[in-house]
């Protein structure tokens, strides 16, 4: 990811309250190349990930979606801080231990938070599991 461009930060026009960064979906696939094949007709062409490790990220314009064979059960809405839409590294954001206590602090207890040992920045994921069940993981990769 350090080939990334970098941008100074978000844009600040877009709506929101909470900043979470490029928004993706994760989805657990039975056969990878299957869905690899399924999706590339729908115009995706994979960006990135290893087959070999079970994993493939595609693109189509803005939309990622990520496709995980046998690394989890059901699919995620996944968010990374630090991370545009446009796969731009964001120098200012808000990172995942503010999220996390943003999250706290409005009643959202996380189903997995911050490990003690992640330190104050840097790489570090929560999950929180909505009303309807549908699991989110707040990814930060830097």
């Amino acid at each position: 990811m350090d080939d990334l461009p970098e941008i100074p930060h978000g844009d600040r026009d877009l709506p929101g309250t909470l900043e979470l960064g490029a928004f993706s979906v994760s989805l657990a696939v039975a056969d990878l190349d299957a869905s690899r094949r399924f999706y590339e007709t729908l115009g995706f062409v994979v960006s990135g990930g290893d087959p070999d490790h079970g994993y493939l990220i595609l693109r189509n314009g803005e939309a990622t979606l990520g496709l995980f064979h046998g690394m989890f059960e059901g699919n995620i809405l996944t968010f990374n801080p630090g991370l545009t839409g446009r796969m731009q590294r964001v120098r200012d954001f808000t990172d995942v231990r503010e999220i996390e206590t943003t999250l706290r602090g409005a009643g959202v207890e996380p189903v997995e938070g911050i490990a003690a040992d992640a330190g104050e920045d840097g790489p570090a994921h929560l999950t929180v599991v909505d009303p309807d069940g549908n699991t989110i993981l707040i990814d930060q990769f830097f």
